[in-house]
């Protein structure tokens, strides 16, 4: 069975959005957290039209091409403009943690209502039907990161770290009942952006 594991692009301040984050606009004034994905020469091998650093293609194809799964929250979702009825990874399904009555989702999503807990286990059953059971789940999201840390179901954290205060936004990083210690596993300076990645301790 693969990981749980939630990576994102975040400023130093700890945000993944600027101010004014909403559907069609999911980035507000943070839209800078994501040019490193255009900055580079080397085509990212998952995402078409992705180019980046050499740095930084090594560590974020690693990462995408281990993904079976995505688990995205529900203003994640929204604010995406509930990415076109698909998914926000070329090779992996998407499960959106809505509420009941929520919308219908498209052929590539799964709407689970019934919290990240049941959320996650269908997206390993899904990733599980890849390459021997070895894809990983992706979570998408503050508020779907912080449920899975709450409920002891997170295995790596991965930091994208943008060189930049944004000052404002949607903060990656939300309240918890305690400390979740880390440990590095890796840490990766490329032009704009560092990456750190940290396993989770239980």
């Amino acid at each position: 069975m693969g990981k749980v594991i939630s990576s994102h692009a975040v400023s130093v301040d700890g945000y993944i959005t600027g101010r004014g984050a909403g559907p069609g606009h999911g980035l507000g004034d943070g839209g800078m957290l994501f040019d490193w994905y255009f900055s580079g020469d080397t085509p990212s091998r998952v995402f078409d039209g992705f180019r980046l650093s050499a740095q930084s293609a090594r560590v974020f194809d690693e990462l995408a091409g281990r993904i079976g799964a995505v688990v995205a929250g529900w203003n994640t979702y929204e604010d995406s403009e509930r990415f076109g009825g698909g998914s926000p990874h070329p090779n992996a399904r998407l499960f959106a943690v809505g509420h009941p009555g929520a919308p219908e989702v498209g052929e590539r999503q799964t709407l689970v209502t019934t919290g990240i807990e049941d959320a996650i286990t269908a997206a390993k059953q899904e990733a599980a039907q890849k390459e021997a059971g070895q894809r990983d789940v992706g979570l998408m999201g503050g508020g779907v990161l912080a449920a899975a840390l709450r409920a002891g179901l997170v295995d790596e954290i991965v930091l994208h770290q943008v060189p930049i205060l944004l000052g404002g936004g949607r903060p990656f990083f939300q309240e918890l009942p305690g400390h979740v210690r880390l440990r590095l596993i890796e840490a990766v300076a490329a032009p704009g952006v560092t990456h750190l990645r940290y396993a989770v301790e239980r």
